[in-house]
């Protein structure tokens, strides 16, 4: 599950969690844990770059985690390594190399990426203590993570709707579709 900030993706990922059977694991947000871990959150390049590393370093821990303990049929992630390069001040293949990996195997992490699309200012988007972004840095964020996926083959977008239950339920609908057939939740 990708998307720019306030697209909703903790929010379905949230109502999600509680409709799956034990064979699926979903997994938190990690510059989320990062934050509330007081990770410092820097402006300059050197900073950014460092939490970038960060995030990707327990976005991959977490993944590893629940595979080694918990051998699932799927696992859910609140966000993909390569949306770091939407965020990283600098040439893309320098944040690639810099967390020691590629495009290619980035991008084969995943067997399906579901983006959910920022609102506007005008359709909800707010800022809040983790979200700082105005809704216009959250939208070219968004543009950015979009480019960043653009190349997995199988990525759906959802865009944004003014009622955010009819883009919950297209959502948690295209997660149905990723679950294996023990696991799938009731319409």
């Amino acid at each position: 599950m990708t998307g720019g900030p306030g697209a909703g993706k903790t929010a379905v990922l949230e109502v999600v969690q509680r409709q799956l059977c034990r064979h699926v694991v979903v997994l938190p947000e990690a510059a989320s844990i990062l934050w509330r871990g007081q990770f410092p959150r820097k402006t300059s390049a050197p900073g950014r770059r460092s939490a970038q590393r960060a995030i990707a370093r327990v976005q991959m821990e977490l993944q590893r985690m629940a595979l080694e303990e918990n051998h699932p049929a799927l696992i859910v992630c609140d966000r993909g390594t390569l949306d770091g390069l939407a965020y990283w001040p600098g040439d893309p293949a320098e944040y690639l190399d810099d967390i020691g990996t590629s495009l290619e195997r980035e991008l084969a992490r995943y067997a399906a990426v579901i983006h959910m699309r920022t609102p506007s200012a005008a359709h909800g988007y707010t800022a809040n203590s983790l979200r700082v972004e105005t809704a216009s840095e959250a939208a070219a964020l968004d543009e950015k993570i979009l480019a960043a996926w653009a190349r997995h083959p199988r990525r759906v977008i959802v865009e944004s709707e003014p009622d955010f239950l009819s883009k919950l339920h297209r959502t948690i609908a295209l997660v149905r579709e990723q679950l294996p057939a023990c696991c799938r939740m009731p319409n």
